[in-house]
């Protein structure tokens, strides 16, 4: 967590299993509805590291050098200012 983020306390409970909440990154409006770290993290999404992006395959040029690109993670809808992969990050 960022050390030099604003933290606010108070005297909460989480909402879901009544656990003592004392600090937080933001100051609530509405207490009635808090949850702890681990209530909130159990309720969060579940990342699926197994997610396979999409993958576009064409024939463009690097903007940057002037290599060939033949494979994206999005459909480009304008070809002109396109970045292999190491020109983007390099900031060619």
């Amino acid at each position: 967590m960022n050390e030099n983020r604003q933290m606010f306390s108070g005297n909460w409970s989480c909402a879901d299993c009544g656990k003592a909440i004392t600090e937080l990154p933001f100051e609530p409006r509405d207490t009635s509805n808090l949850s702890c770290f681990d209530c909130h993290k159990a309720k969060a999404p579940k990342r699926n590291n197994n997610f396979e992006r999409k993958m576009f395959n064409g024939n463009w040029t690097c903007a940057g050098c002037g290599g060939s690109i033949t494979q994206l993670p999005f459909e480009p809808r304008d070809t002109s200012n396109l970045k292999c992969r190491d020109c983007f990050k390099n900031n060619k």
